[in-house]
């Protein structure tokens, strides 16, 4: 479920929407980096900051999920969307997983807002990835059915520390996480409602 077999082009194929979500996220960090771009301007025209999204600039909900300055950061959220993205565009398909991805990371954006100070300042996808972990613990709690045993052994461990690990790492918008893993599971909850979510 987890395991990646896949060539390059065959992933590319399988799942357009995860290789599209990372491909901006690798133009928009290598753009920072080119010498003659203007990269203070790139970051301050599409970081969360939560001044300005009080003041009208709406877009500054969304744009964060695609910046990364930093390479590491830019690699963890990467390796982290290749490995658990997949299976998820396959269940939901490509026009609701992108949909979700967009909603928990909204979701962990808003919170923000609502939470943290009005100069406080934030980028990366780590909000939505905590919600597509937020999917998986919705289909584990409400369908288990829907979920197998492997699949279940994998993401409550990597779910637990990634919580654990957010209030040990420097820098790390904890809100964001938190509340991205509660949209997910919100937004899992109410998908059952009317969808299986099914991952055997």
């Amino acid at each position: 479920m987890f395991v990646r077999t896949e060539s390059f082009g065959q992933f590319l194929k399988r799942y357009p929407v995860i290789s599209f979500i990372i491909g901006i996220q690798i133009i928009l960090f290598l753009l920072m980096h080119v010498p003659f771009f203007p990269k203070n301007l790139l970051l301050e025209s599409l970081a969360g900051v939560n001044l300005f999204i009080r003041e009208g600039e709406y877009w500054r909900l969304v744009s964060p999920i695609l910046v990364h300055v930093n390479f590491t950061h830019l690699l963890f959220n990467s390796f982290s969307l290749v490995l658990f993205g997949p299976a998820l565009e396959r269940a939901l398909g490509k026009a609701s997983f992108i949909l979700v991805y967009i909603l928990s990371g909204i979701g962990a954006n808003l919170a923000t807002l609502l939470i943290q100070p009005p100069y406080y300042t934030h980028i990366g996808a780590s909000g939505a990835i905590f919600g597509l972990f937020g999917i998986y613990l919705a289909v584990i709690l409400f369908k288990k059915e829907y979920m197998p045993k492997q699949g279940k052994q994998v993401i409550l461990p990597i779910a637990v520390i990634s919580v654990i690990m957010t209030f040990f790492t420097p820098n790390v918008n904890i809100t964001g996480h938190i509340f991205g893993l509660i949209s997910g599971l919100l937004i899992g909850r109410i998908l059952l409602h009317f969808r299986p979510i099914d991952f055997r």
